[in-house]
Order: C-alpha cells, then structure tokens, then sequence
C-alpha cells in the first residue's frame, strides 16, 4: 500500500495546492475590480463647482493637480467696491458717534440720581408720620389768627359786663366721655369753629400723608424714566453705524452670490446616488466573478480522481502484492489421510 497512498496522498495536495493557488488569484482579482469599482464611485461622487460670473461680483475656485478643489472666494464688482468703501467710511463717522453718546446722556443719569436720592427721603417717612407733620405745621400756622381772635372776644366780653356768664353744658356721653363745658355764646361759638378747622385739617394731613408717599413714588418712576432715556439714547446713538454696516453687508452678500450660484450647481451635479450604485454595482459584480476565478478544472480532476475508489483500486491492481503460482509445483494426492499435502516446489 506504500506506493498507491504516496500517489493518492500526493494528488490530493497537488490538487489541494492547484486550487488554493487559484483562490488566490482570484481573490487578488476580486480585490483589485473592488478598489476599481471605489475609485470610480469616488470619482463620481466628488464635488465639482462651476464658476460663475454676475453683475455684482465673480466667482474663483482654485484646484490642487490632483483636481481636487483646493480653495474658493469671489471678486466684487468694482462699483460695488466703490460703494463699500464709501459706506465704510460713514460707518466710522457712525461709530464714532457712538461713543460720544455716553457723555451726552451724563446729564440724565445724574438727573436720575437726584431724584432716586430725593424720593428715598420722601418715602423714609410712614404715611402716619407724614400725616402727623402736616397736622403740626398747618395748626402752628392758624395759631397766631386764633390768638388774636379769642382775645378780642375776651376783650369785648368783659367790656359788655359778660365775661362770668356760661350755658350750653352737656352731660356725659353715652360712652362715658365727657360733655360739653358751659360757655357764653360767643366762645361757644369759637371753639366749634376751631374744632370743625381742626377736623378739617386732620383730613388734610391724612391726605397730604398719602400724598407725599406717592409722591415719592413718583419721583423714584421719573428718576428711572431718565436713566431709560439715557440708555436707549446710547442704544440709539448706534443706529447710523448699524445701518451703514448693514449695506456694506448687503453689498456683500451681492458679491458672493457667483460663488453660492457655483457651490449650488457643482453640488446638484455631484451625484451620490449613481455613485452608490456605480459602488454596490461593482461590489456584486467582483463577488460573482470570485467563485468563476477561483475554479481550477485540472485541481478539481485531481482531488476527484484521488478520492475515486475505482482509481485506488486501480492503483493497488498495479503496484499491491502479487501471488506467484509455481508451474512446477506438485500437488500431492488426497488419499492421504484424506488431506491435502503442501506444495512442493523445485
């Protein structure tokens, strides 16, 4: 069995061999069309931007050797230039506007800061006690009027032989306060007109309490209108700069549209789609051609004719062991002892 396992072992690697060889190549193969297939999706696939010139302005793409885009800007009309140059300077002269508005709403937050400091020390006072200073002031000033009036009415009493007679007394009152005290007429009279101006300003003060406190409200609301007037003075004192910083923008959104127009155009020209299935296309077409690559007819011939049973009988037939009959053997007779004798040979 030597010889035949050495042929049969030896053709199934030489076909094992043969075959891998061949998976080889064709994975080699199926590498190389699938790189292809990827470059050209890449190919496909890359942004390709148009130049593009207008009225306001025209658009500059640079690309490396390799054709790749390498850099992009836009050149703006010079008339357009013109103009933004104009504009830039009146936005300085703008700017510079701007920063004298500080000092020229000083006056109103100072203003602002007096009246905050004169309201808080017209609201440092209750109400009540706002009320309680009005009464005192308006008593101290009838005070003198009704000095000299109670003394003329003196006066003319004891001249008319009066002064001791005294009606009009009241009992107490049902809470038990006390009534009213005797009187002539005449002072009667005076005290009820000083209790009534005494009612009357007691009124007043509780009035004049309530309207001092709003009244230092209404100083503190002003003072923060003034501080208001001045910020949105400073805020307005922008404006010019602004909106001559807004046409140059706008001049310059003119001059970049060549090179949006270019963007746009290049990007609905690169395809992503016909890129993907340029790709999957070629993928699938390097996979079915793999299995027809890696086919080896004569390695197959050979791992197949080794697993044949008929070709390692055949082998075996041709170099197993051999049984030599001897022509010149002799057979002995079988009437001896009815068994067969050995052969003898010469």
């Amino acid at each position: 069995m030597g010889v035949e396992a050495a042929v049969i072992g030896g053709g199934q690697m030489l076909g094992g061999y043969l075959q891998g060889k061949s998976a080889e190549r064709a994975a080699r193969t199926q590498a190389d069309a699938q790189l292809k297939a990827a470059q050209l999706a890449a190919e496909e696939a890359r942004f390709r931007p148009v130049g593009i010139t207008t009225r306001f302005g025209q658009s500059n793409f640079q690309t490396g050797p390799d054709g790749r885009v390498s850099g992009a800007g836009y050149t703006l009309d010079p008339a357009l230039r013109a103009y933004q140059d104009r504009f830039m300077g009146l936005a300085g002269g703008g700017l510079s506007q701007a920063e004298m508005a500080q000092q020229q709403f000083a006056p109103l937050q100072q203003g602002a800061q007096g009246l905050f400091g004169l309201g808080q020390q017209y609201l440092a006072e209750s109400p009540e006690q706002a009320a309680q200073k009005y009464m005192l002031s308006q008593l101290n000033l009838v005070a003198p009027s009704r000095e000299r009036q109670l003394a003329g009415l003196r006066t003319n009493l004891f001249n008319t032989g009066r002064t001791g007679l005294s009606v009009g007394a009241t009992g107490a009152r049902p809470d038990g306060g006390a009534g009213l005290g005797a009187s002539s007429p005449e002072l009667e009279a005076y005290y009820n007109a000083v209790a009534q101006e005494d009612a009357r300003i007691a009124a007043g003060a509780t009035q004049g309490g309530m309207d001092q406190a709003r009244f230092g409200a209404g100083l503190l609301s002003t003072g923060g209108n003034l501080l208001d007037q001045g910020y949105r003075g400073q805020t307005a004192a922008l404006g010019p700069y602004e909106a001559y910083l807004a046409q140059m923008k706008q001049l310059e959104a003119l001059g970049q549209q060549p090179l949006e127009l270019g963007i746009n155009i290049g990007a609905k020209g690169q395809s992503t789609a016909g890129a993907n299935a340029l790709l999957q296309g070629g993928m699938a077409a390097a996979g079915s051609n793999f299995a027809a690559n890696a086919y080896n007819p004569f390695a197959t011939a050979l791992t197949q004719a080794s697993q044949n049973p008929a070709f390692q009988q055949g082998l075996s037939n041709a170099f197993g062991p051999k049984t030599y009959t001897n022509p010149f053997a002799y057979q002995a007779p079988s009437f001896f002892n009815g068994a067969q004798s050995p052969e003898v040979g010469f």
